[in-house]
């Protein structure tokens, strides 16, 4: 509903609720809480995005003379949290450097469903894009492990190296978990399309809370969510689609000079499901 209201106001009022999550800035950058459901980038079908209201949000932030802000990274449409915008077009390519180089550290939170085994540790494969076979092709982001199982002895053989796979590592820490679900925290230590989802859903078998299209592979269903979930959630299967993605970008660590650490509380429908499911963790502790 949210992402539907935003892609429907006028561009000023877009960039004013920007101007409203602005969580920090600088002479070099401006830091906002990215709402739910709001493209980076315009497109096919997309009204609103954040890329096009960059010059009206510099000349509220500042003055009528204020030139454009530039994106320095992006986040997908449905993850909320840190963004950082640079008020020049040096500092946004420093800063995509700092990115490409992974010397940005990312913390994640998200509601998953079930706990993964072990609570903490490390993902590490390969991720490529595949299309789909079903009644309706589509193309997904899905693992190219780099070894396999041996059917004949359980010996592990070295597989050979999809071409177009990316090596893609995830650091993972459960943090609490109640009600068939989990809050993980995350830290990718690369940036691969859609990482996060694709390595808790088929790595750890723990799709994110909201993820329809990650929590089947042939189907493009809405998620199916266990019992004890729903009756929590107070909500049906059949309205189960209308569940919003539970990916918070909640800090960002930028070596600008000093080391700035820039930290996004989680959107009011996160901090509800957590409650509903009595995922009980101490936002003020994090």
């Amino acid at each position: 509903m949210l992402s539907r209201q935003l892609q429907q106001v006028h561009p000023n009022v877009l960039a004013k609720v920007l101007q409203r999550e602005t969580v920090y800035q600088n002479e070099e950058i401006v830091v906002i809480n990215k709402p739910y459901g709001l493209p980076v980038h315009g497109g096919p079908g997309i009204r609103n995005c954040i890329s096009d209201v960059l010059p009206i949000l510099a000349k509220m932030l500042e003055n009528m003379k204020a030139q454009p802000l530039h994106l320095c990274h992006r986040l997908d449409k449905e993850t909320t949290g840190v963004m950082v915008l640079a008020r020049s077009k040096e500092v946004a390519e420093k800063i995509r450097l700092l990115f490409k180089t992974r010397q940005v550290e990312k913390i994640y939170w998200a509601i998953s469903l079930g706990n993964p085994d072990p609570p903490e540790g490390i993902v590490e494969i390969p991720i490529v894009e595949k299309q789909v076979q079903s009644h309706q092709a589509h193309y997904k982001m899905t693992l190219a492990p780099s070894y396999r199982v041996s059917p004949e002895d359980g010996k592990m053989v070295k597989v050979r190296k999809s071409r177009n796979a990316e090596s893609a590592v995830t650091r993972y820490r459960l943090l609490c978990s109640s009600s068939a679900c989990s809050l993980l925290e995350l830290q990718p230590i690369t940036g691969v399309k859609h990482q996060i989802r694709v390595h808790l859903a088929y790595g750890l078998g723990c799709p994110i809370l909201g993820d329809h299209k990650y929590s089947h592979w042939s189907k493009l269903a809405p998620q199916k969510l266990p019992e004890i979930t729903l009756r929590r959630l107070k909500l049906e299967q059949s309205k189960a689609r209308h569940l919003p993605l539970h990916l918070h970008a909640h800090r960002l660590s930028l070596p600008l000079g000093q080391r700035i650490d820039l930290v996004c509380k989680p959107p009011l429908f996160f901090l509800k499901t957590l409650k509903k499911l009595d995922l009980d963790l101490d936002i003020t502790n994090h």
